[in-house]
C-alpha cells in the first residue's frame, strides 16, 4: 500500500519482485560494518566506485568556485550591495539542476551524466583558469569569468551533484548500504574540510592557474566512469551485481584473457 501511495500506480509486480528476489539474496546476512566492507572481495569494485566518486564530488573545485565568485562579480560592474544576491543565484542555479537530474537520471542514464558532468567542468576549468589571468588586461574577460562560474555549477549540479547519491543504494544490497552511505558521508566531509583548508594555499602558489588540481580530479573521475563504472540504468540490483561480481573475480590467464569464477571453475574441473 505505501509503495502504491508512491509510485500512484497499483501495478508493482515488477518492482516487488526485484524487491524479494534481493530479500532472497542476502536471507540470513547481518548489516555489515563500514570496515568489513573493505574486507569483503566481492564488493571491491563497488566501494572503489563510491569512494572515487564521492571523494571527486568535493576535489572537483565547485564549492571552491564560490571563492572567487564575488571577487569576479565585482570585476563585472555589478554593485557591491547586488553581489551577495548574485552569490545566492549561483547556489539557487546548483539547486536547480540537482532536482533537473533527478527528474531526467532514469532518462539519460547515470554514466551519461557522469561522464558529461565532469567533461564540462574539466573544459570550463581551463576557459575560467584563461580568463582569470586576463581579466585585468581585456575589458571583457569578467564577463567570461561570470560565465564559467555558472557554466561550472550548473555542469556539477546536472551530473556529479544528482547521481553521485544514488549509486551506493543501486550498487550495494541491503545489508551493505548503511555502511555503504557512511563512507560516503565521512569522505564528503572529510574532503570538503581538506578544500577548505588548502584552496587559500593552492591559490597562493598557483595564482590565476589554482584550478589546475581540480581540473585533474576532473579529467581522472571522467576516466575512471568511462572505463570501469557500468551503467546502472533499467537494471535489478542482481543484474548489478553480476556486473561487478565479474569484475570482482576476474583472473587473468596465461593466454593473457579474463575469465570469471564459474569459468576458472568450470576451467578446473
Amino acid at each position: 500500500a505505501a509503495l502504491q501511495k508512491l509510485r500512484g500506480t497499483s501495478d508493482l509486480s515488477a518492482e516487488l519482485e526485484e524487491m524479494l528476489a534481493e530479500q532472497a539474496a542476502v536471507k540470513g546476512q547481518r548489516a555489515k560494518n563500514p570496515w568489513e566492507l573493505f574486507q569483503n572481495r566481492a564488493l571491491r569494485w563497488q566501494l572503489v566506485s563510491i569512494v572515487v566518486l564521492s571523494s571527486a564530488m568535493q576535489l572537483c573545485g565547485n564549492d571552491s568556485m564560490y571563492f572567487y565568485a564575488a571577487y569576479v562579480f565585482q570585476e563585472a560592474g555589478i554593485p557591491q550591495d547586488k553581489i551577495p544576491y548574485v552569490v545566492i543565484g549561483t547556489g539557487s542555479c546548483e539547486l536547480i539542476t540537482s532536482v533537473t537530474c533527478n527528474m531526467i537520471i532514469d532518462y539519460a542514464g547515470r554514466r551519461p551524466l557522469l561522464l558529461g558532468g565532469y567533461i564540462f567542468m574539466a573544459g570550463w576549468a581551463i576557459v575560467f583558469m584563461v580568463a582569470l589571468s586576463q581579466q585585468t588586461q581585456i575589458s571583457w574577460m569578467p564577463y567570461l569569468s561570470m560565465a564559467c562560474i555558472f557554466a561550472y555549477i550548473l555542469s556539477f549540479g546536472i551530473g556529479p551533484a544528482g547521481v553521485t547519491g544514488v549509486l551506493p543504494t543501486e550498487v550495494f544490497d541491503q545489508m551493505s548500504r548503511p555502511a555503504a552511505y557512511m563512507i560516503c558521508g565521512s569522505l564528503l566531509w572529510f574532503n570538503l574540510f581538506l578544500v577548505g583548508t588548502a584552496f587559500p594555499f593552492i591559490v597562493k602558489s598557483l595564482a590565476h592557474f589554482c584550478y589546475i588540481p581540480f581540473l585533474v580530479i576532473c579529467v581522472c573521475t571522467a576516466l575512471y566512469v568511462w572505463f570501469f563504472l557500468p551503467e546502472t540504468k533499467g537494471k535489478s540490483f542482481l543484474e548489478i551485481s553480476e556486473e561487478f561480481r565479474k569484475r570482482n573475480f576476474k583472473t587473468k590467464t596465461r593466454a593473457g584473457f579474463y575469465k570469471g569464477p564459474e569459468e576458472i571453475k568450470t576451467t578446473t574441473l
